[in-house]
């Protein structure tokens, strides 16, 4: 989010995504400001729960320096707000933190960095993208493009291949070794784009305006490892077709390029 947006967001703009692009700072100076609007103080408990989708938020029993110090200790921001009943409450907030791939939500995914979740995944698991369950793939998937390949570790950083490609391209890579071979999973964060929205008129006649409820629209194709035919190459058959359901030992076998591109079966 650009500074300027950030600035302009007040209570009455905040929602369960984009108050992910907020610090604790940002919070304390809309709560201050919000008690001088009556509006926003009558609903103060439904803009406090859009906070704490987002922010810990908690109520300190009174305003002594030795509380607020353990509070900032644990990496809370103290402040004060108005309550729904007029009166000044002393308050500590911290951002969630995303750590586990159970952190990940549809409303904060667009809200980290290619890096960031190749720091999520890598400190959560090591069996690779099909370790994750179908839910968390499927979030992962509304804010990022993936593509995976596994291939022997020796060929996996072959110049001219798909790991240098991908770099270039501004993906994110996380490698998990699996013996001698080695599964990369690259992920890079999809532009944001506005869908088109169904309206129906009196004769039925269905227009898009970007007001309505996108039901009915068709499923976008997953294009999740997909690549474009025109790259394709006999090299790049051999680098991309390596997957992780081979059950041999990987150095027994002959890893030829010319014997898999030659293979029928494969």
């Amino acid at each position: 989010m650009k500074i300027n947006d950030k600035k302009s967001l007040t209570l009455k703009t905040l929602n369960k995504s984009n108050v992910w692009d907020l610090q604790e700072s940002d919070i304390l100076r809309m709560l201050e400001a919000a008690g001088k609007d009556a509006d926003a103080k009558d609903n103060i408990r439904h803009y406090t729960d859009i906070i704490k989708s987002a922010f810990e938020v908690e109520t300190l029993t009174a305003d002594r320096p030795e509380i607020v110090n353990k509070y900032e200790d644990r990496g809370f921001t103290t402040g004060t707000m108005r309550t729904a009943e007029g009166h000044e409450a002393h308050i500590a907030l911290k951002k969630r933190p995303i750590m586990r791939v159970t952190d990940l939500t549809y409303e904060n995914i667009r809200h980290i960095t290619a890096e960031k979740l190749v720091e999520v995944l890598d400190r959560n698991f090591g069996g690779g993208w099909e370790s994750l369950s179908q839910s968390i793939q499927d979030i992962i998937l509304t804010g990022f493009d993936i593509s995976t390949t596994t291939l022997p570790k020796d060929r996996l950083h072959k110049p001219g291949g798909m790991y240098e490609k991908k770099l270039a391209d501004g993906y994110a890579v996380l490698e998990i070794a699996k013996g001698a071979w080695t599964e990369a999973i690259f992920a890079k964060l999809k532009p944001e784009t506005e869908k088109p929205h169904i309206k129906y008129t009196d004769d039925d006649t269905r227009k898009y305006d970007g007001d309505e409820e996108e039901e009915d629209l068709p499923e976008e194709r997953d294009t999740y490892g997909d690549e474009e035919e025109d790259d394709f190459d006999d090299d790049k058959l051999t680098e991309e077709s390596y997957r992780t359901t081979i059950e041999e030992n990987p150095e027994d076998l002959d890893l030829a390029a010319e014997d898999v591109a030659e293979d029928d079966d494969y």
